[in-house]
């Protein structure tokens, strides 16, 4: 698969922005931007200034403020794949103590329909289109429409919006059930070998039958008929990738210099990836290489609370340098 620009890739997330109503240790914090578009475009905005950056969502006007969105209109990111609608946004309330947390969805903006999508990414298609759920709000035939339309394309998938279980309470759950877990699969399938699959370490079990070991997770994603990439976040335990013939790498996680707030690591991991593998030569070492850099970016983000702890190529190398990993 040949990249169009290698020098300015073209990089789309899609997926809902969210309405986070954070809770530390019982104490509920304002209201604040959450949702890996978000999270995603802004790493990738503040680590360099070559990539083409674009969102397709769906917000709901009735509950959303606009100047959540500020700081992301203050960067070069093109926000003309967003829809508006007089329907509440997606929100969520995120009860964090002692490195848990609790989810629960209070209101769900649209799905997303590819319809939405603007001319101009038809007629100047991406070298990545990254789908980012939080919601089950890209479906099946919304890949399919994805796959037959940007067809040099790769494909980035983010686990986590597919395989969610929300009950009538709006409580999140991950959970093993046939008919997710079957429909992700589908998709994986249909995907194919430009597939670049991230999870994290609950996530990518589910999708493995619950196997309760790293490397046997890892085994299993190969399993699939193709030539993709699978990565596993594991927090503190750094992350593992996998790719058909090829051995599986074990990435440590960089040791920041004080933790704060670890939304959106995932996210700051996954598009400092993608952005990387499209600059590299597409060889395991330079996606090793990759993964390396994935991880300290991550690094940087749980030293402040929400987007403030990211940081540019230049200081994600430096620490990159230092080699100082969490044991």
């Amino acid at each position: 698969m040949n990249t169009q620009n290698k020098n300015h890739p073209s990089i789309i997330f899609t997926g809902h922005f969210a309405i986070d109503n954070i809770i530390r240790f019982k104490r509920l914090n304002k209201p604040s931007l959450g949702g890996s578009v978000s999270y995603c475009t802004l790493a990738l905005s503040n680590y360099t200034q070559d990539a083409k950056i674009g969102i397709i969502s769906h917000i709901g006007k009735l509950n959303f403020n606009n100047s959540l969105l500020d700081k992301i209109k203050n960067k070069k990111i093109d926000l003309r794949g967003i829809k508006y609608s007089q329907v509440k946004n997606t929100k969520f309330v995120l009860d964090y103590f002692d490195h848990s947390r609790t989810l629960t969805l209070k209101s769900k903006s649209p799905n997303l329909d590819f319809k939405d999508i603007p001319l101009e990414y038809l007629n100047n298609p991406p070298d990545i289109f990254v789908l980012v759920p939080l919601c089950n709000e890209i479906s099946y035939e919304y890949v399919a429409q994805i796959l037959k339309n940007f067809s040099d394309a790769y494909i980035g998938i983010d686990l986590q919006g597919f395989i969610r279980k929300i009950d009538e309470d709006g409580k999140v759950t991950y959970i093993y059930e046939n008919e997710i877990i079957s429909n992700m699969k589908k998709i994986i399938d249909l995907i194919g070998d430009r597939l670049i699959l991230k999870g994290s370490e609950e996530e990518m079990n589910l999708i493995a039958g619950e196997c309760d070991d790293f490397e046997k997770v890892m085994i299993h994603c190969n399993n699939y008929d193709n030539n993709g990439i699978y990565i596993m976040t594991l927090g503190e335990k750094g992350s593992m990738l996998t790719k058909k013939g090829e051995k599986i790498l074990n990435i440590p996680a960089f040791e920041p210099r004080r933790v704060v707030d670890e939304t959106g690591a995932g996210d700051v991991y996954f598009s400092i990836f993608l952005y990387e593998y499209i600059h590299s030569d597409k060889s395991w070492e330079s996606i090793e290489k990759a993964a390396y850099l994935a991880s300290a970016a991550a690094s940087f983000l749980v030293e402040n609370k929400g987007p403030a702890g990211l940081e540019n190529k230049k200081a994600v190398l430096k620490r990159l340098k230092k080699k100082i990993y969490i044991n």
